[in-house]
């Protein structure tokens, strides 16, 4: 089963990842991942393994995740080595106008005792309409910690030129 859903962030990519970077910190916009155990003491880059209690409505999962790819400001990519294998991996686009395309893949494969190709076809659009919902917080989570970083560098700033002129 593939599924691919982008959405646009008013954020530059540098922003937006530094809303994706920290792993355990996906459980605050993925509405199906309950928790996030670091297998290995990397917390982020190339070789960071993850298990991720993952809950779709009754199905409990435990998804055990490597990733494979990691370009800051650019892309992510995940093995998903669980109950549920494939692929997966954020790409992330300068829009050229201070915005980013964000885009979310994955190629997963379900075992035969949830439906094989057919539990595929039947789970795809629950996941799709999760992962939307997922993609539309956190555009909410990015814009709102960009706006905050950006009024703390402008005030640092203010206060710095503050300084600079009863000096």
């Amino acid at each position: 089963m593939r599924i691919h859903l982008c959405t646009v962030i008013d954020c530059t990519p540098e922003e937006v990842w530094a809303s994706v970077e920290d792993v355990a910190s996906h459980t605050e916009w993925m509405a199906d991942a309950d928790s996030i155990t670091f297998v290995t003491e990397q917390r982020q880059g190339v070789g960071t393994e993850f298990e991720c209690l993952t809950r779709v409505g009754p199905l409990v999962t435990t998804d055990v995740m490597t990733i494979t790819e990691w370009e800051p400001a650019r892309r992510m990519g995940i093995e998903h080595r669980g109950v549920v294998t494939g692929r997966g991996h954020f790409n992330l686009e300068d829009d050229g106008r201070g915005r980013t395309i964000f885009c979310w893949d994955e190629e997963l494969h379900f075992p035969w005792w949830m439906g094989g190709a057919a539990g595929e076809r039947a789970g795809r659009p629950v996941l799709e309409r999760i992962w939307r919902a997922n993609l539309t917080r956190l555009k909410a989570k990015a814009e709102r910690e960009a706006a905050a970083a950006r009024l703390d560098a402008a005030t640092a700033a203010a206060a710095a030129d503050g300084m600079s002129a009863t000096a």
